[in-house]
């Protein structure tokens, strides 16, 4: 055999010829450093963040732990509860609402609900509750205004100007007129629109003549439309002549009060002058005075003059 001359043949012909499994199928990976600059780098930063959120919720549940079960935090004694504004309302019927809150941490007290416990209580018009941290409440209080009396069974109760009816306290020392015509069996509503008109009643005849009220002694307000009140001390009487000074039972109406009440005290006397004595008076008409009509079987009204500016007289003199 002869030798295969191997220059004889192109060098592209005997590639061909190589064995496949000669040649290299996939590139070579070239191999790296698994914990380079880089790679360092990032691992340390993952094992800050997540140092830092295990610090975060350790320090959280440490806050949480502190603000809502710690001692440092609880209501345990009455003394870590401050009242302000109470002058007739018992301290411990204030402090008896919290009750159910001792041993509990103070941000796990409802502030709105203890609230309107507290305004509940018949004396009190408006509350406010605070937190004062770690371990205090501070609970202000405005009481309500009575501004009359009321009668209750056979006790005197008084009454505000929202027509709630208020326990007299024991301690207190009041000097108002007694209303009558309202009770606890009347609406709150209706109660409430009766004790405004007595409200604009007491506040207008003060403004006429300073004291006014002080001659009242009782009010009815059955007639939401008619004030009628009882009068003393109005003047204008003569005990030498049989005629004192005795009570009057006003009609005031519901409106302007304190132009009727100067009518009274200015005319009380011609009055009694020319009626005798007077029991009575109506002043719900325009210009005309009324004198007792409450004892008389007929009461003529006189038409106002055009230039009257008072009001005038029409009564009969009673047998």
């Amino acid at each position: 055999m002869k030798a295969i001359d191997v220059d004889a043949f192109p060098q592209e012909v005997l590639a061909d010829e190589e064995p496949k499994y000669l040649r290299r199928q996939k590139p070579l990976e070239i191999k790296r450093r698994k914990f380079g600059r880089k790679a360092w780098s990032t691992y340390f930063r993952v094992s800050v963040w997540v140092i830092g959120a295990a610090a975060a919720a350790f320090a959280t549940y440490e806050t949480a732990h502190f603000l809502y079960a710690s001692p440092e935090m609880a209501l345990i004694h009455p003394d870590q509860i401050s009242l302000k504004g109470n002058n007739y309302v018992s301290p411990a019927g204030v402090l008896e609402i919290f009750a159910t809150d001792r041993g509990k941490s103070l941000l796990r007290i409802p502030l709105d609900e203890r609230r309107r416990q507290i305004e509940s209580l018949p004396w009190i018009e408006q509350a406010t509750v605070r937190r004062a941290l770690p371990d205090r409440l501070e609970v202000e209080i405005k009481e309500r205004t009575p501004i009359a009396f009321v009668r209750e069974d056979s006790d005197m109760a008084l009454v505000d100007v929202h027509g709630v009816i208020l326990e007299r306290p024991l301690e207190g020392d009041f000097h108002f007129p007694v209303v009558t015509g309202i009770g606890p069996e009347m609406p709150l509503e209706d109660r409430e629109k009766r004790m405004q008109l007595y409200s604009g009643f007491a506040q207008q005849i003060d403004a006429a003549r300073a004291g006014a009220l002080d001659q009242v002694s009782e009010v009815d307000l059955s007639d939401e439309h008619d004030v009628r009140a009882i009068l003393t001390a109005l003047g204008g009487g003569d005990a030498s002549a049989g005629q004192p000074d005795a009570p009057v039972t006003v009609h005031f109406g519901d409106s302007d009060f304190a132009s009727k009440y100067q009518t009274l005290v200015e005319d009380i006397g011609q009055w009694r002058a020319k009626a005798g004595p007077v029991e009575s008076v109506d002043l719900r008409f325009s210009r005309e005075a009324v004198v007792n009509q409450d004892t008389t079987s007929v009461a003529q009204l006189r038409p106002p003059k055009p230039v009257a500016a008072r009001a005038s007289l029409s009564a009969k003199k009673p047998k």
